[in-house]
């Protein structure tokens, strides 16, 4: 939901009409189950600040609950269980690192249509007590008081210290 306040826009995202995934491609534990698994975010929340006259001066924070991620394939309970446990306790170490952050306020933006951007957020991504720079390219669509935002990235597992899946 959108409130203004100056220039900027103030967008919080709403999980209930949110979707948030990660596609492993796995190499080590998770590989001995045999494919590549989608990852459902359940947890997480977020916030955008736009200025929809000059978007890059627009930011964006999202923190995710890293014990929230759950399997969504089509796999046995067992399998299932398996998978998130070791994603939980042996690759993310949800414990020790409860959340995942991302957080941007450098972004450039080109306008294809209106209410419609391509952007590209240049921020940093917090995984596994480790910050890095991670640039994710989106199409944004501002309607009314709503944002809605399709993009995807790619990172290596080994660039944040993490286990090999």
């Amino acid at each position: 939901m959108g409130t203004t306040t100056e220039t900027n826009v103030d967008y919080v995202m709403d999980m209930r009409a949110s979707q948030f995934t990660v596609q492993v491609f796995s190499g080590g534990i998770l590989s001995a189950f045999g494919h590549n698994p989608t990852i459902t975010i359940r947890d997480f929340m977020g916030e955008a600040q736009v200025n929809p006259e000059e978007p890059e001066r627009s930011s964006l924070k999202i923190t995710v609950k890293a014990e929230s991620l759950t399997v969504r394939d089509d796999i046995s309970d067992k399998d299932r269980h398996e998978m998130e446990r070791a994603m939980q306790q042996e690759i993310l170490e949800t414990s020790s690192y409860p959340e995942i952050v991302y957080e941007c306020s450098n972004l450039s933006a080109t306008k294809a249509a209106e209410g419609q951007y391509s952007v590209k957020l240049n921020g940093d991504l917090t995984l596994h007590g480790v910050t890095r720079p991670q640039t994710v390219p989106a199409r944004v669509v501002l309607t009314g008081d709503s944002l809605r935002a399709f993009g995807n990235f790619s990172l290596l597992q080994s660039d944040y210290d993490l286990k090999l899946a």
